[in-house]
């Protein structure tokens, strides 16, 4: 729920979009709160950002006060949907809300952004079992021909907040790991083509070790979204490897 206020979110929203126009190989999808969606799908703005939304309901329409429609985000012009958010999950999001949320994204046209992380990283390897059960249960309504739409961030939740991200090493790892459930489930050309994200205390200062040695497609940016000037010189630094 960052920023508080139109005003903020459009300042954001002015620096990420003047260096957006220097950026020649990385694609910039910002995710605002719904409040804020329409104020940046100008279509007739020259524009490099991609726009998304933070979240949806697992129904197209209905008498579900509150909630947003996919088909409402379609008609707006969103091109992707966060889904599973670690912050969603641990207010009690399920494997199975999330596979819907995945399934009904992909049925309108939009591309998922599916969310994945471990609590905690155990030394008998038991988060492994657990990444490979959130796969396997959000995924288990995905048939084999949608699966490049899909984009995953990998976010292990104690990395969140943190004082340093994942060293770089361990998110290749976690990237491997990632790429032969998929491989299980939908052979090994689609696991190979899936984009993976890493999200988890993410600046410019580890934004270089994370992409060239931890080798995932890109960044799942929390609270440095919101800095501007960070966020400017992030993106700047991952345009340039």
């Amino acid at each position: 729920m960052n920023p508080v206020s139109l005003e903020e979110a459009k300042r954001i929203y002015r620096s990420v979009n003047s260096i957006s126009k220097k950026i020649n190989s990385t694609d910039i999808v910002i995710c605002p709160p719904f409040v804020y969606l329409k104020s940046f799908l100008n279509k007739n703005s020259k524009t490099k950002i991609s726009v998304g939304a933070q979240n949806v309901y697992t129904e197209e329409q209905g008498s579900f006060t509150g909630e947003i429609s996919p088909l409402m985000l379609k008609n707006l012009g969103i091109s992707y949907v966060i889904v599973g958010h670690s912050e969603r999950r641990a207010r009690g999001e399920t494997d199975e809300i999330v596979s819907n949320k995945v399934q009904i994204v992909l049925n309108s046209g939009m591309s998922p952004i599916l969310c994945i992380g471990e609590k905690e990283r155990d030394a008998s390897g038991n988060y492994l079992n657990i990444i490979k059960e959130q796969i396997k249960n959000s995924l288990n309504k995905v048939n084999k021909k949608n699966i490049g739409k899909l984009i995953i961030a990998y976010e292990p939740l104690w990395a969140i907040g943190a004082k340093e991200a994942m060293n770089a090493p361990d998110v290749y790892e976690m990237c491997l790991f990632i790429k032969k459930v998929l491989s299980d489930m939908y052979g090994h050309s689609e696991a190979i083509s899936t984009k993976i994200l890493y999200g988890g205390s993410v600046n410019f200062r580890n934004a270089t070790d994370i992409i060239q040695q931890g080798k995932v497609n890109g960044l799942l940016v929390g609270r440095e979204s919101v800095n501007s000037s960070g966020f400017v010189e992030l993106l700047k630094t991952v345009d340039s490897l």
